[in-house]
C-alpha cells in the first residue's frame, strides 16, 4: 500500500497475475521469509537499511548476523525491502530502476 509500491504496480500494469500480500496487515511468515532468503542467498539482501527503525535502533553501527536480520524482518514489516517480486524462481527485491526494469523484462516473456 505504500505509494512507491503502488506506483510500481501501476507502471508495470500488474493485475491479477500476482498474489499480493500487504505485509503491514498480513505479516510475512517464517516459511515465506526462508523461501525468499534461499533465493536471495541470505537475509541481508532482503533487509531494508532505509527503514526509520534501522536508524532509530542504531543498527547501522552494528554488525548484524543473518539470524538477527531474519528476526528483525519477522518482527517489523518495515525491515523487509519492498517491493519483492517472486516470478517463478526469480526473485526481484527493491525499487531501484534497474530492478523494476528487470521485473518488466521478466513479465514481457
Amino acid at each position: 500500500t505504500c505509494s512507491t509500491c503502488s506506483r510500481i504496480i501501476k507502471d508495470l500494469d500488474i493485475k491479477d497475475e500476482f498474489d499480493f500480500q500487504k505485509i503491514k496487515e498480513e505479516k510475512i511468515t517464517l516459511e515465506q521469509l526462508e523461501e525468499l532468503a534461499s533465493l536471495a542467498q541470505g537475509y541481508e539482501p532482503l533487509f531494508n537499511k532505509r527503514s526509520q527503525k534501522y536508524k532509530a535502533l542504531g543498527l547501522k553501527d552494528k554488525n548484524l548476523l543473518e539470524e538477527e536480520i531474519k528476526n528483525y524482518i519477522l518482527e517489523e514489516y518495515t525491515f523487509l525491502q519492498r517491493p519483492v517480486f517472486l516470478i517463478g524462481d526469480n526473485l526481484f527485491i527493491g525499487n531501484s530502476k534497474k530492478v523494476i526494469a528487470n521485473v518488466a523484462e521478466e513479465l514481457s516473456k
